[in-house]
């Protein structure tokens, strides 16, 4: 059993602290004492910058740190390969060694729902869109990425799990869903087919999840030195399947994209 992470004298080192998980990452952990780190500089956001691609910067980043969350990428599902090799592959790499080098204690890798959505997508040149009767999808399935971008998500992941096992180290390997307020909810299923309206109605992750999800990650015990967590909200037509997460994490997600859009 892992040790607990519930004190909050730990500090985390947050990645892609500017982007829009990265938000809400602060918010949720404003009892830590957080060092934020972005690509570029960002006037509200009070971060230092970073480049992820370079190993030695990134390991001086992160010395004195206990936990990091690693949310910079390339987050485009459509973007090319070349677009994602550097952010996502290298950075995903030097993520881990630095967290290795500097004998952090757990690391919370950004994966995605794109890892995994290939499976279920309308077809594959169609991202972000989700047939009828999707197969639920749970957190110890084989992976199924539907672009280039998941593939990279799929690369960290395995990642991931090397460094468990092979150093020890904690991973949660969060494979994020859509974060959106409820008004760009609406406005996404207003301007999207059935397909996309589906996939959004499945994939959808409010804010106050997101809050309640990324402080779980930090604070929760582990039942092994690796898991893979589903980051949706509690959506009645969600098909990752959220028990696991539930389980090890103790989150308990509060809002249903049907609640929003139908009630």
């Amino acid at each position: 059993m892992a040790t607990h992470h519930g004190s909050t004298d730990r500090t985390v080192a947050i990645t892609g602290a500017s982007g829009r998980v990265g938000r809400q990452a602060i918010e949720a952990l404003s009892a830590y004492d957080c060092r934020l780190f972005s690509h570029s500089e960002h006037e509200d956001v009070d971060s230092e910058t970073l480049e992820i691609a370079n190993l030695d910067a990134f390991s001086n980043a992160l010395e004195g740190a206990d936990v990091l969350i690693h949310l910079a990428a390339n987050p485009s599902p459509r973007a090319e390969w070349d677009d994602l090799e550097g952010p996502n592959i290298a950075g995903a790499y030097n993520a881990f060694e630095a967290a290795l080098e500097n004998d952090l204690e757990r690391v919370i890798f950004a994966s995605s729902n794109h890892a995994v959505n290939g499976d279920n997508v309308v077809d594959p040149t169609r991202v972000e869109t989700t047939g009828g009767d999707p197969r639920v999808v749970r957190p110890d399935d084989p992976p199924s990425p539907d672009s280039y971008y998941g593939v990279t998500k799929v690369f960290g992941e395995a990642m991931g799990e090397y460094y468990a096992r092979r150093h020890g180290l904690e991973v949660v390997n969060l494979r994020i869903g859509w974060l959106l307020d409820e008004d760009e909810l609406r406005e996404t299923c207003d301007e999207r087919d059935g397909s996309g309206e589906r996939y959004a109605r499945a994939m959808w992750l409010s804010p106050a999840d997101c809050r309640r999800l990324l402080q779980a990650t930090v604070s929760a015990s582990l039942s092994t030195h690796a898991i893979t967590a589903h980051g949706v909200s509690n959506n009645a037509d969600r098909f990752l399947s959220l028990a696991e997460t539930m389980h090890e994490l103790e989150y308990r997600p509060r809002d249903d994209s049907s609640v929003v859009l139908d009630g």
